[in-house]
């Protein structure tokens, strides 16, 4: 699981480490963004599924399914910038 050596105070340093810092990351989308992980997350995950279906539906000259789309935009960068409007298509 880990190439760490087999040391108890190594390891719970590394983990202890590791959770400080995704739960500070947290307090700040808690507090900052007043996102409530739990409660509002299939919320959060349905806003950004739509957001993401019409910026694909966006794109008129592709002649595939949104589906398609979606892991063209994965694998090019340029496609997925051409999407957001950050370059001309």
């Amino acid at each position: 699981m880990s190439g760490l050596p087999a040391d108890t105070r190594c390891i719970a340093h590394a983990v202890r480490s590791h959770r400080a810092i995704r739960n500070s990351m947290h307090c700040v989308l808690d507090v900052a963004f007043s996102e409530d992980r739990v409660n509002n997350a299939a919320q959060n995950f349905a806003i950004l599924r739509r957001m993401t279906m019409n910026l694909l539906r966006q794109d008129r000259k592709a002649k595939v399914g949104l589906k398609i789309r979606r892991l063209k935009a994965c694998m090019n960068d340029r496609y997925f910038a051409q999407l957001l409007g950050w370059q001309d298509p």
